[in-house]
């Protein structure tokens, strides 16, 4: 009968990871500088991952894939556990911190969609006809930004 210590698959290479992810070596490294990954060293100064890395790294490129800023993904990532293999509950937990930001960004996305449509299709190409010109920078009172779409600044994950 094998140990659970002789079960024990090595840690990856960078070029393992990279193989088994799909994502070059150089952007592990810069998502290793942006604290998203964590590795440790070896005698030889090279750079080892736990197999857990693999899905983080698919995480994050998931996450980048909808739109979520790296420091957004950063906030959930802390969210799981360092010590441990994060279990599918940790990753049901904070996928939950997604759910609101997802729908605002559908939201918005419908919003900018219907919006461009009306204004492209219309063919009127006109500011001063267009349902969404500004004359006299009106909006410009309200502050940065593009006023009549939906705010676009978000909130973090902390309270997840």
């Amino acid at each position: 009968m094998v140990n659970a210590t002789a079960r024990q698959l090595p840690d990856l290479t960078v070029g393992e990871l990279s193989r088994r992810s799909g994502v070059p070596a150089s952007a592990l490294r810069f998502y290793e500088d942006e604290g998203l990954i964590h590795s440790r060293r070896t005698a030889g100064n090279q750079r080892r991952y736990c197999r857990d890395t693999l899905r983080r790294v698919t995480f994050v490129r998931m996450s980048q894939r909808v739109g979520m800023p790296l420091s957004k993904i950063r906030e959930v990532l802390a969210l799981l556990p360092d010590d441990r293999t994060p279990t599918r509950a940790d990753w049901a937990r904070i996928s939950q911190c997604w759910q609101e930001d997802l729908n605002t960004r559908i939201r918005r996305l419908e919003q900018l969609r219907d919006q461009l449509d009306d204004c492209v299709g219309c063919g009127c190409m006109s500011l001063a006809k267009c349902r969404l010109a500004n004359p006299g920078d009106r909006l410009g009172a309200d502050g940065p930004g593009p006023r009549r779409l939906a705010d676009h600044r978000g909130e973090g994950y902390e309270d997840c």
